[in-house]
């Protein structure tokens, strides 16, 4: 068979490759349910189910801290080992990590044990969340990216504010450990299987891709990839290319892990928060579910949105309104209120977060591209643990958990400055390579 006849059996496109983007979008909509169940109840209940002592903030952060370590490492591996053996396969051991943790929360005798688990977590999701969005770019074509990283990312953080919805209803109706418990071993179980009877490996989709390159065979404008980089290149590499050598993709790595602030500040100190002002378990699911809700519903739009804009103002414009969400909560009182203002981050980071991962695959060769999105993904995860541990250092010297609130807000803003000053427009449309 010639080389032209082996590529031409891959199609690549949403539509050619509906039946797999679908499977996907499933599996990444039980990865959110599973990061979901420890967003309400966990952080909420750690002094009164945990034993965590008021005022530890850097004890209340430790979970957090440990999970963005973890799922920031795991990206990285991800990335390398699915060009080895397959996403599917490792996809498949995310889900294989998941299977002790809903009985870890029930037996926890300490916040060791919750600790622990979020340790799984995160191995789970770095090894999961990573391949749902790499498999979905393998099916799919450049024009496509923005909608594509926008339609994984609404339906995982849909996942994240349903679970955290249902399970503060569980919490209330079996008991918090028992709700976890059972919320979690059907979520896992149903997706490790549903992973070995439907998914299929896109491997394949990838290496005809970049043969595809290699033959001259591309149509349409032609990205500005690094030169500075080999047509097969080692871990170390891309890693350095993506950290500080190339100076659009340092800056995306960079915002990718101060986004990320907001994130491990809405996960433990906005619980915290709302519980200290008199809200209901139910109330902190909703308020918190608002965030979730907005960011995966408005990325549904923010993330095409960005194929016919470009990546450099929805990434820009995104970090500065999160950050002024972030702000906002301190403004006001009463659920309304912070709803409001859980609405304005949700829809900051819905333009952000698509609009990153699509400026890394855009000027990342298919022949790296899973490494080049698991380093980014590592940084940005990484900035869960950064993140927690600059919240709880903050909060501690202050005295109270409002300071981890504007740290936040102002790290936003000197990111997106970043961002502006640094980084190139990547959509290859609107800023091809020179002929």
């Amino acid at each position: 068979m010639s080389l032209t006849q082996n590529i031409a059996e891959y199609r690549y496109g949403i539509r050619n490759n509906l039946a797999q983007f679908s499977h996907q979008l499933v599996q990444v909509f039980f990865v959110g349910l599973t990061i979901g169940m420890f967003r309400t109840v966990v952080p909420a209940l750690a002094e009164t189910e945990f034993g965590v002592a008021k005022g530890s903030f850097m004890m209340l952060m430790a979970f957090v801290t440990a999970f963005g370590f973890v799922k920031g490492t795991l990206n990285f591996v991800a990335g390398r080992l699915s060009e080895r053996i397959g996403r599917k396969k490792v996809l498949f051991i995310g889900w294989l990590a998941a299977v002790p943790i809903p009985f870890m929360i029930l037996y926890a005798p300490s916040w060791g044990w919750i600790v622990a688990a979020t340790v799984l977590l995160g191995v789970n999701q770095g090894l999961a969340w990573s391949m749902t969005q790499t498999s979905k770019l393998d099916l799919t074509s450049a024009d496509q990216r923005g909608l594509t990283i926008g339609l994984n990312e609404f339906s995982g953080y849909f996942g994240v504010a349903v679970a955290g919805i249902i399970t503060g209803y569980l919490a209330t109706a079996f008991g918090p450990r028992e709700g976890l418990m059972i919320f979690g071993l059907v979520v896992v179980s149903l997706a490790g299987l549903l992973t070995l009877l439907w998914v299929k490996d896109t491997l394949p989709w990838a290496h005809a891709e970049g043969k595809k390159h290699a033959a001259g065979l591309m149509t349409g404008p032609t990205p500005r990839y690094p030169t500075n980089i080999s047509a097969q290149p080692g871990t170390w590499e891309v890693f350095t290319l993506m950290s500080w050598r190339d100076r659009r993709l340092a800056a995306i790595s960079q915002a990718g892990l101060v986004e990320k602030f907001v994130d491990a500040l809405v996960w433990v100190f906005f619980p915290v928060y709302l519980y200290q002002h008199g809200l209901s378990l139910a109330g902190i699911g909703w308020v918190v579910g608002v965030y979730g809700f907005v960011w995966g519903i408005s990325q549904f739009v923010t993330g095409h949105w960005s194929d016919r804009i470009g990546r450099k103002k929805p990434i820009i414009w995104g970090m500065w309104l999160c950050g002024a969400g972030v702000a906002l909560v301190l403004m006001g009182e009463g659920e309304l209120w912070w709803s409001f203002a859980a609405a304005v981050m949700g829809f900051g980071m819905a333009l952000l977060y698509p609009t990153l991962s699509a400026a890394v695959s855009d000027i990342a060769h298919p022949n790296w591209r899973g490494s080049a999105i698991g380093i980014y993904r590592f940084w940005r995860d990484l900035g869960y643990g950064i993140g927690a541990l600059l919240l709880g250092a903050v909060a501690a010297l202050a005295g109270g958990i409002e300071a981890g609130f504007w740290f936040t807000a102002a790290a936003m803003f000197i990111s997106g400055l970043i961002v502006l000053l640094a980084c190139e427009e990547t959509h290859p449309r609107l800023n091809p390579a020179a002929d």
